[in-house]
């Protein structure tokens, strides 16, 4: 049941001064640092997270953002000046950075604790009121992620709603000034379509088969172990995960040795038994995933454990473009390898699921990964690794077309959640009479001036 005073408050066009927000966002610090084992133990409970993973991408990288809004809010919020237009002068020209005002955030399962928190903090150290609605798949996290709020946060400034899909949609019904949703594509259009109901701006970050493109003069080795760190992280249920390979023909066989060797080096043999593997959300995903392997095309791995929701670092060799696994985004730790031989062979395969989130090139020959890069739209990347493109803040991270719309990250994070007001400040003591009727023997002088401003 949505508590009408937590899903509408106050609008903060009333201005949350950057004073309070500072405070609040140290406040936030503190309270996420005395919670980390709650935080800890949360993760396992829902996804059997190992304290590595629940640091290094949750709470460590949450800290990070919170930290740098901390230490660079003040000078983000001033005014920024703008060069004058010529013909305006004399005059001031200035930016102002304002809330858009109520914003309402909708968080996903995969990384629970930091994908809800840091766009909530995001839109209200830029002086929005946030409310935050976290994933029900989650709820030991949801739970705490709202225990973490109310301790820190005023519920007229930040509050947090739990409930299920409907609950969401009820979310959606209200008028906001700003949506932020992160999730699968099927939902963001929804929320694309209530937002639009009512004209109201928003952001998207969704997902889609993000492919890693490996060239046959690569280093296979340390190509293999950063590809199975970047496929198998939270098993592989991270929205910028390799989701597929595309290897020259002549290497596959090679790598494919290397990409084994890499799973039980970093896994051990006996798969099942390792402490540093995520479990799968739920039933429902498990289910489907598991549907998605196919025994005939089996290279490596394919085991896995309903009651554990577990399933192995698994290799699938050369999938048809047409199989389910081929068509929407895997999540999971499940891993299709095609092979090429020219760039047409890769724009065949690539452009069956147009503008990834993410796309990775493994290849010595800078020629080569220009071309990679350049050739196709995406969200953001990385040549020679996988999935550190997000570790720097300074670096907006988003997708494009049907992998996302907007950015974040650092200031991006605030930028995104402010209204860029445009001011143009006139003196008095001069006017040009050009711009005024009647506009007889002026043209000349305008076309001449337009053109010098252009």
């Amino acid at each position: 049941m949505i508590n009408e005073k937590q899903s509408m408050p106050v609008n903060s066009q009333s201005k949350i001064s950057v004073k309070d927000r500072l405070n609040l966002l140290k406040r936030l610090k503190h309270e996420i640092n005395l919670n980390e084992e709650h935080i800890y133990e949360a993760l396992y409970l829902d996804l059997k997270k190992p304290r590595f993973e629940t640091y290094a991408t949750e709470i460590g990288f949450l800290l990070n953002e919170i930290e740098l809004f901390i230490k660079k809010l003040k000078s983000w919020s001033k005014p920024k000046g703008i060069r004058p237009a010529l013909i305006n002068f004399p005059s001031k020209d200035y930016i102002i950075f304002e809330p858009y005002g109520k914003v309402l955030v909708i968080s996903p399962w995969n990384y629970p604790f930091q994908l809800a928190l840091l766009p909530a903090m995001s839109a209200f150290a830029a002086g929005n009121s946030v409310v935050l609605k976290p994933s029900e798949h989650t709820p030991n996290t949801s739970r705490l992620i709202k225990k973490i709020v109310e301790k820190v946060f005023p519920k007229e400034f930040m509050s947090v709603v739990e409930g299920d899909s409907k609950t969401a949609s009820k979310l959606l019904e209200k008028k906001w000034d700003y949506i932020f949703f992160t999730g699968s594509v099927k939902i963001g259009e929804i929320v694309a379509m209530a937002a639009a109901k009512k004209l109201t701006p928003y952001t998207l970050e969704l997902g889609g088969k993000s492919p890693a493109i490996i060239n046959r003069d690569t280093d296979m080795k340390l190509a293999s172990k950063r590809i199975v760190w970047g496929k198998f992280l939270n098993s592989g249920q991270t929205c910028v995960a390799p989701d597929y390979l595309v290897v020259h023909k002549s290497i596959k066989g090679t790598l494919i040795k290397e990409l084994i060797n890499r799973i039980e080096k970093t896994f051990g043999k006996q798969l099942e038994k390792t402490d540093d593997f995520t479990a799968i959300v739920n039933e429902k995903n498990f289910n489907r995933l598991v549907s998605l392997i196919n025994k005939n095309k089996l290279i490596y791995g394919g085991k896995y454990d309903q009651v554990k929701r577990y399933i192995s670092p698994t290799i699938i060799d050369s999938p048809e473009m047409d199989e389910e696994i081929m068509k929407d985004e895997i999540f999971g730790p499940i891993l299709p390898i095609l092979s090429f031989e020219k760039i047409e062979d890769i724009d065949e395969i690539i452009n069956k699921n147009p503008n990834p989130l993410a796309l990775y090139v493994f290849s010595n020959n800078k020629k080569f990964n220009e071309i990679i890069i350049n050739r196709y739209p995406f969200g953001g990347g990385a040549v020679n690794d996988t999935i550190v493109h997000l570790a720097n803040s300074r670096l907006p991270f988003g997708g494009i077309g049907s992998s996302g719309i907007g950015s974040y990250h650092g200031k991006a994070s605030f930028e995104l959640f402010s209204h860029k007001k445009s001011v143009v400040r006139r003196s008095t003591w001069f006017d040009n009479n050009l711009r005024y009727a009647p506009y007889k023997n002026k043209l000349g002088l305008v076309r001449k001036i337009m053109k010098y401003l252009g």
